[in-house]
Order: structure tokens, then C-alpha cells, then sequence
């Protein structure tokens, strides 16, 4: 059976990060929601459904898979916002073929034999309500950026235990190096950590992941997990709660914050309840606010709704879509979201909501001239051994007008 993992309406919710990957690639915890979802249902991911912006650089990127694409063959249908769990994944492996499980207007799963050829969400939705419909109770499905900002630490303990625990774990350390409770630390090959290093693993896992080197006097607290290949600079304190993607270079301290992978925070500075893209630059000394004085829960943009709406949370800094690049000593107040390609520097404070491709200081903005950010897009790609592909460029030169789309949808 093919399992195909798709994307519903509800992909806005989770802007701007959506704009360059599908909800499913959302990384939480260890792992991106597509990668437990396969785990868990215990298939190899065959296809995605992504909408029709994503669908050529998908296609790019996994030339193996079926991106926007079906075979004629029994296939598994799953929503990629599912909180999955033992009890669901019971259910989903008992839904027999020719019918589809719903919560609510929510589809949360469907079994079916496709014809082979193009396919969307909307087919899907269309030929899922014409199955035979079976209506699931007390599931629930992600539904935006700060609630998996709120629950990281918990995902990385499952994690940890689901996928980590059992695992070959190259564990060893040298004299110089402070280790607590070092069953809850797993260590990936080719892990390179320096001496005066301290790793507390006393109140939650920490998973240091193949090829990362740890520079001196670097502090981990768990619930922890930092990626491939990545550098945690000399001092780095990695706090509770946090996630750090592949290829990244972390210093200065960060709590409770997922980053999604080649980032680059290397100075002194605070990152705290933050979600930051790919290809995101932090300069020295730039720090984000993540609790109001006041102690009431945090607004934020919310782009379904086009306006700043209340999170009911307490903690919530930033949530910065790709290529995001912030100056030296910028001050970025509680809740920001800063949207895909944004460059901002100066010594005003960044606050509220920033649109795709600006560039400026504070609330001085102005649009981003698309060749010039292409342009540097290149160079910071060609730094990693990449390139900028005429398809990926074809996608970021859609941004402004599906933005747009997007405001005149949630209008006044």
C-alpha cells in the first residue's frame, strides 16, 4: 500500500513557513511531522500532496516520490496536521479500503484505489465524501506555529523514546566534559564535543545528532535535540525546549525555540519560544522578547485571518519565515512574525508583523527588490556547497503575489 501524506486547507495556518515547504516538513521535536507519521503508521512516505506552488520544487527535491501525483494502486491517505498516537494509528490501520475517517469537516485519513495521474487535496476531499465515512472522536490536529512552540519539549521526549532510546548510541566522552544523567543522552557518530562542555540531561533527553561539533563551554539542558552537522559555538547555552535542524551554527542562548535547519545564530544574543525557517542570519547581539510585561498572553499575526489575533499563550517570541536576515543588536518584540526573505536591521524595535521580501528598520520599510534577494540567496547557497535552482527562484519570485492573494482573501 502507497502512503500518500497531504496538506489540507489549513496549510495557512502555519505561515510563513508554508510558503517554501509543505505543513509536513514542519520539524517538531526530532523529527518533521511527515517522518513520525510514517514512523508511526510503519510505511515508507511514496507521495505528497502540496499545493500547486510547491508542486515543482517538490518534484525537484524528490524525484522519487509522487508530489500532486497518484498510482493506481491501494493507497493510504493521511493528513500531515495529525496528532498521531497509538490509539489513531490503530484506528487508521483498521479503516478498510473504500472509506474515509473525518473528524468533523476535518479529513483525517482515507483508504482508496486512485487512477494513476495529476491529484490534488480537492480531489481528494471531493472523492473522500463520496466514501463510505466513519467519524473519529477526541483526535486532534495541529492548527498553528505557537502550539508546536508549546509542546517541542514534549515531542522531544517522545522522541527520544520512541526512536532514540534503542538506537545504536555512540556515547563517550572526554576528561573535561560534565555529563548528568547520561541515559538520557544519545549521541550520533562522528560527534566531536571539547572540553569544559556541560550537558544536563537531569529533567529531559538530549539527542546530539551525527557530525556535530560542540566548542568549549557550551551548556545543554534538556529536553534537547541538535541536528547534523551542526556547530555550537564556544559558550552556547542551549536551553529546555529546544530544537536545532541540520547545518546550523548556534552560539548565545536559546530556550524553547525550533529552528528548522541552515541557520546561523553565532553570537551573543536571546532566542526564546522562537520557530525560525531555513537560511535564517542572526547578527551579533539580537535578541527577541517572548513574555509581555504585563504577563497576558501573547498576540501574534495570524495570516488566515489577516490581523493580529490573541495565542492564549504566555511565552511566544518570533516566527521568521526562510532566508530572514537580522543586524546586528536588533530588538524583535514579543509575537513578531516576519515574513520569507525579509532583511532588517537599525536600532528600532522589529514588532508586529513584517511582509515577505522587505527590507529596513523598524516600521521603515520597503519592498525588497526580488533580483537583489535572489542575488544573495545565491551567495549564502554557493557558502553551503549549493545552488539556487531556477525552480526554487521561479517560487520565491511567486511570493509577493501569493502574499497578496492571501490579504485580499482575508480582507476587512
Amino acid at each position: 500500500m502507497n502512503l500518500v501524506v497531504f496538506d489540507d486547507n489549513c496549510w495557512r495556518n502555519f505561515l510563513p513557513l508554508t510558503f517554501t515547504r509543505p505543513v509536513g516538513d514542519l520539524r517538531l521535536g526530532i523529527l518533521k511531522l511527515r517522518q513520525r507519521l510514517s514512523a508511526y503508521l510503519d510505511f515508507e512516505t511514496s507521495g505528497v500532496l502540496v499545493i500547486p506552488e510547491l508542486t515543482a520544487l517538490y518534484r525537484e527535491r524528490h524525484p522519487q516520490w509522487l508530489i500532486n501525483q497518484t498510482a493506481n494502486s491501494e493507497t493510504l491517505f493521511v493528513n500531515s496536521r495529525l496528532i498521531i498516537d497509538d490509539g489513531l494509528v490503530e484506528r487508521i490501520h483498521q479503516l478498510p479500503s473504500g472509506n474515509s475517517l473525518w473528524q468533523g469537516a476535518d479529513l483525517l485519513a482515507a483508504v482508496f484505489t486512485p487512477q494513476a495521474g495529476e491529484f490534488t487535496y480537492r480531489q481528494l476531499s471531493e472523492k473522500a465524501g463520496l466514501l463510505q465515512r466513519e467519524e473519529a472522536e477526541q483526535v486532534q490536529l495541529w492548527q498553528n506555529i505557537w502550539e508546536m512552540i508549546s509542546r517541542n519539549a514534549e515531542y522531544i521526549e517522545k522522541d527520544f523514546q520512541d526512536f532514540f532510546y534503542d538506537k545504536d548510541n555512540f556515547f563517550e566522552t572526554e576528561i573535561g566534559i560534565t555529563v548528568l544523567n547520561p541515559y538520557n543522552i544519545w549521541l550520533g557518530e562522528g560527534v566531536e564535543i571539547k572540553p569544559g562542555v556541560v550537558i544536563d540531561a537531569s529533567a529531559g533527553p538530549v539527542v546530539v545528532d551525527e557530525g556535530t561539533l560542540i566548542l568549549p563551554n557550551t551548556v545543554i539542558i534538556g529536553p534537547a535535540y541538535i541536528g547534523k552537522n551542526t556547530i555550537l559555538k564556544a559558550g552556547a547555552r542551549i536551553l529546555a525546549g529546544t530544537s536545532i535542524g541540520p547545518v546550523c551554527k548556534i552560539g548565545g542562548e536559546l530556550e524553547s525555540s525550533i529552528i528548522q535547519g541552515y541557520s546561523n545564530k553565532q553570537h551573543d544574543g536571546y532566542l526564546g519560544h522562537s520557530y525560525l525557517g531555513e537560511w535564517v542570519n542572526i547578527g551579533a547581539g539580537t535578541s527577541n522578547s517572548d513574555l509581555k510585561n504585563n504577563y497576558r498572553s501573547v498576540r501574534s499575526y495570524y495570516y488566515p485571518r489577516g490581523e493580529i489575533v490573541d495565542t492564549g499563550q504566555q511565552f511566544l517570541g518570533t516566527i521568521c519565515g526562510d532566508h530572514v536576515k537580522l543586524g546586528i543588536n536588533t530588538a524583535i518584540n514579543t509575537g513578531s512574525v516576519i515574513g520569507t526573505g525579509c532583511n532588517l536591521f537599525g536600532g528600532s524595535l522589529i514588532s508586529g508583523f513584517i511582509p515577505s521580501l522587505h527590507w529596513g528598520s523598524g516600521q521603515q520599510l520597503e519592498a525588497y527588490d526580488v533580483e537583489r534577494f535572489l542575488a544573495a540567496v545565491r551567495i549564502v547557497k554557493d557558502r553551503r556547497g549549493l545552488e539556487l535552482s531556477v525552480v526554487e527562484s521561479s517560487l520565491y519570485q511567486l511570493l509577493p503575489e501569493m502574499e497578496q492573494k492571501l490579504f485580499d482573501a482575508a480582507g476587512p
